[in-house]
C-alpha cells in the first residue's frame, strides 16, 4: 500500500484549511446544489449552460473538499524549535539581501499546503527555500531560480 503524502504546516495554516473545508461543506455545497436545482427547472439539460456550469462547479467543490480532507488528515504541525533558532528551518522567517545590489527580502518557509507568495510565505519545496534550509545568519547562498542563479546573504532568522 502506498504511503500518504505528509503536509507540513503551521497550526494557523491547518486552522485556515479547516475553516475553508467547513465553508465548502456547509455553505458552498448547498449553494451549488441549489444552482443545479434551478438550472434543471429550465428544461432540456443537453443545451443548458447554467446546468453544465453548476455541475462543473460542483465537481470543483467536491474535489477541493477531498483535497482539503486529505491535507488535514495528513498534516504534520511544525513545532517551534528553540534549539535551532539561528538555523533556517520550516516555519522560520528568513530575511536575506540579494548580492550585489542589496535588495532585502523576507519570507516565511512553510509547507506547500499553506504557501502564499503574496503574503511572504514560500513552500519548502521552492528553489529559494531549498537553498536556504539549514543555513545560518551570515551565510552566503547560491539560489537557482527560473530567472537564473542569484547570490543572497542571510541577515536575519526568526
Amino acid at each position: 500500500m502506498a504511503t500518504e503524502k505528509v503536509f507540513p504546516m503551521t497550526l494557523a495554516g491547518k486552522q485556515k484549511l479547516e475553516q475553508e473545508l467547513e465553508q465548502l461543506k456547509t455553505v458552498k455545497r448547498k449553494e451549488v446544489v441549489e444552482r443545479i436545482k434551478i438550472a434543471r427547472s429550465f428544461g432540456d439539460l443537453s443545451e443548458n449552460s447554467e446546468y453544465d456550469s453548476a455541475k462543473e462547479e460542483q465537481a470543483f467543490v467536491e474535489g477541493r473538499i477531498t483535497t482539503l480532507e486529505n491535507m488535514i488528515r495528513n498534516a504534520k504541525i511544525i513545532e517551534e524549535n528553540a534549539d535551532n533558532s539561528n538555523t533556517v528551518t520550516l516555519g522560520k522567517s528568513v530575511t536575506f539581501v540579494e548580492l550585489p545590489d542589496g535588495e532585502e527580502e523576507t519570507y516565511t518557509i512553510v509547507g506547500s499546503a499553506e504557501a502564499d507568495p503574496f503574503e511572504g510565505k514560500i513552500s519548502n519545496d521552492s528553489p529559494i527555500a531549498k537553498s536556504l534550509m539549514g543555513k545560518q545568519v551570515g551565510d552566503s547562498v547560491s539560489v537557482q531560480t527560473p530567472g537564473g542563479e542569484m547570490q543572497v546573504k542571510i541577515v536575519l532568522i526568526k
